[in-house]
């Protein structure tokens, strides 16, 4: 998983809501680096590194253009997940290679 939020907060959310063994780990901002946010590609890059991936094996989900632009910086395929009305459009045209409403959408396919 990849935030702007602290890694420390993506873990108590994980936890709040009994997800952790569902999530092999949790990269979030770099504390008093905030050139390490989106749409800088570097959690991505560390995520990649951390799973020895490239970006062809892997899919960004993303509710902000900002997501999107740190999968394009680094090659990766990303889904734009529009939470909100508007959305979709604005996801669209940063570039997500498809925009879903619910993360349902998602499940399914992989199931």
């Amino acid at each position: 998983m990849v935030s702007n939020n602290a890694s420390s907060a993506i873990q108590a959310y994980l936890n709040a809501h009994d997800l952790s063994g569902q999530v092999a780990g949790a990269f979030g901002r770099v504390p008093g680096d905030p050139a390490s946010m989106k749409p800088s590609p570097r959690l991505l890059l560390d995520v990649m590194d951390a799973a020895g991936s490239v970006p062809a094996e892997c899919v960004f989900i993303g509710d902000a253009v900002r997501d999107v632009e740190a999968g394009d910086a680094v090659g990766i395929s990303t889904i734009g997940y529009a939470n909100k009305p508007g959305k979709d459009t604005s996801l669209a045209t940063a570039g997500a290679v498809t925009v879903v409403g619910s993360m349902k959408v998602i499940a399914d396919a992989l199931t």
